[in-house]
């Protein structure tokens, strides 16, 4: 399973680290996933979900 967020969608980009001389290297922008418990589709489910959607309250956490 990827780690891609279940609300946006929201996953790992690629792009270049540089150094001090400007050289480039491969380098990946992680999201901020945390594993919660949600309700999906009525059911109980622990998936990733990025901590924008956590906060602006787009899911019902499960206790």
């Amino acid at each position: 399973m990827s780690r891609k967020c279940v609300v946006c969608g929201k996953k790992s980009l690629s792009g270049n680290k540089r150094s001090h001389s400007n050289r480039a290297s491969k380098r990946l922008f992680k999201p901020n996933l945390q594993k919660v418990n949600i309700f999906i589709a009525g059911k109980k489910s622990k998936e990733y979900v990025c901590t924008k959607c956590l906060k602006a309250g787009k899911v019902r956490k499960a206790i």
